[in-house]
């Protein structure tokens, strides 16, 4: 019995893993195609140049808020059409102080400042103020530590003259690379995920991803789907699907270019890559049984809509899946299940998914003309065994905070079904012996409001 459960976790993870690994070589080679082709000039109205909204989140962002204000004002955009607003969520460093000299010298940057009581509830909140302060069509994302190129606005906003497309992302790349293995290792990880897999999703029809920074919406799609979800941890994956469940498309612009501060160490890492993996997996127990029963999207939408959602369980899953094979190797198992242990050290190295699998880091690479970067590639296989311990505890933190709120809830209805039977018997007493003249019930107050007795009695009892 033992033994054909785990041939059973055996096959079903191997045949996930070689799905994922499917999906990664055709996404390279769509796009390794496609990039000996033109690419298909969208057709735009040159009359097309709606109100424009840019959101920048701060909270203690003094460091790096100026220079990307700096860079708000040489964008290329109307300046008549254009709105910055930066909202300071509550910090206590100088970010406000920057953010109003930018605001007094240029009439189209504002600050929204948010106080302790107001703000520091995560960036979606934040978020959310921005956008009702902002009054553009278009709503536009950046985080602090982004600096955009001028003509930015313009290669985002074109897409929006599809009315079908409801986001647009652009393509973040590493500044700091050079800084050390850290940042070089990301930029391979971006390399692989912006430059081949979200391209390929464009280019093939399936669903490209919002990545929180460096995109935007129509506004009108926003306000429809509810704004930012401050619940979710990836408010920008959330969105992704949100967009896609209303029956509109998410554009890959990978020509709008917009450079980014990368994490620069291994414990900065896992606190973004374990909130990244939290929310994704969040996401996914939101949104899959959607995305299956969705009559807007088309059956390989679908596909690769569960596939993108799973994709933070798969380092997990290839962990258990090895484990499995050692077990079933010890206790003797059937020949092919021995022949298939070929896929798992491949899919251990190859599957990463957003995480970058390594022939679309190279692929990637020669197509950008980063021929040395790729010299680094070997070491992405310690940077997946980094990301399985990452996720494993992003799963075991969210299956603990569930089962916690689960606890908490069915406590609270015990609580409240003590206090329904507390009450109960408090009437039941008073219309006994309250009336009595020579009870023991002296406390005709109690009588008159038992619910208040009964309080007393159970948080006596705690």
């Amino acid at each position: 019995m033992i033994i054909e459960a785990l041939e059973a976790i055996f096959l079903f993870s191997t045949a996930l893993m070689m799905a994922y690994l499917v999906r990664h070589y055709v996404f390279t080679l769509t796009v390794l195609r496609r990039s000996k082709k033109a690419k298909d000039n969208i057709a735009v109205d040159v009359n097309y140049e709606p109100t424009v909204s840019i959101l920048v989140p701060a909270r203690d962002e003094e460091k790096v808020i100026g220079r990307l204000l700096q860079r708000m004002t040489k964008l290329t955009y109307p300046h008549d059409k254009l709105q910055v607003i930066t909202i300071d969520d509550a910090s206590s460093d100088r970010t406000r102080q920057i953010a109003e000299e930018f605001s007094s010298s240029y009439p189209f940057i504002e600050v929204l400042h948010r106080d302790e009581k107001t703000g520091g509830k995560g960036k979606a909140s934040a978020m959310n103020a921005g956008l009702n302060r902002s009054t553009g069509e278009i709503i536009l994302c950046f985080d602090a530590d982004y600096s955009p190129e001028r003509d930015i606005v313009e290669k985002l906003v074109k897409n929006f003259v599809d009315p079908a497309v409801g986001a647009v992302q652009g393509r973040p790349v590493v500044f700091n690379e050079s800084q050390n293995v850290v940042t070089r290792l990301i930029t391979l990880e971006r390399i692989g995920g912006y430059r081949i897999d979200q391209e390929a999703r464009d280019n093939l029809g399936l669903i490209p991803q919002f990545g929180g920074t460096v995109g935007g919406f129509r506004r009108s799609v926003l306000e429809e789907t509810g704004g930012f979800d401050e619940s979710m941890l990836t408010e920008d994956t959330d969105l992704t699907f949100q967009v896609y469940l209303a029956g509109f498309k998410v554009r890959y612009v990978g020509d709008a270019e917009c450079y980014e501060e990368a994490v620069d160490n291994w414990k900065a890492y896992w606190r973004q890559r374990h909130r990244w993996a939290r929310g994704h997996m969040q996401v996914c127990f939101k949104h899959a049984p959607h995305v299956l029963r969705s009559k807007k999207l088309n059956i390989k939408e679908k596909i690769d809509g569960l596939l993108l959602l799973h994709i933070y369980f798969m380092p997990v899953l290839t962990i258990v899946s090895f484990f499995a094979g050692v077990s079933l190797i010890l206790l003797g198992s059937s020949q092919f299940i021995n022949a298939l242990w070929f896929f798992v050290p491949v899919s251990f190295y190859s599957l990463v998914g957003n995480f970058a699998p390594f022939f679309e880091v190279g692929i990637g690479a020669y197509l950008d003309g980063r021929t040395r970067i790729q010299w680094l590639i070997p070491l992405l296989l310690f940077v997946y065994s980094y990301n399985i311990l990452i996720c494993t505890k992003a799963l075991l933190d969210l299956a603990a905070a569930k089962i916690l709120r689960k606890n908490r809830v069915t406590g609270l209805r015990l609580t409240i079904w003590a206090m329904e039977i507390v009450i109960l018997e408090t009437r039941q007493y008073c219309s006994k012996d309250c009336n009595d003249s020579k009870s023991h019930c002296n406390y005709r107050n109690t009588c008159n409001n038992p619910s208040a007795y009964s309080y007393n009695v159970l948080t006596s009892a705690h």
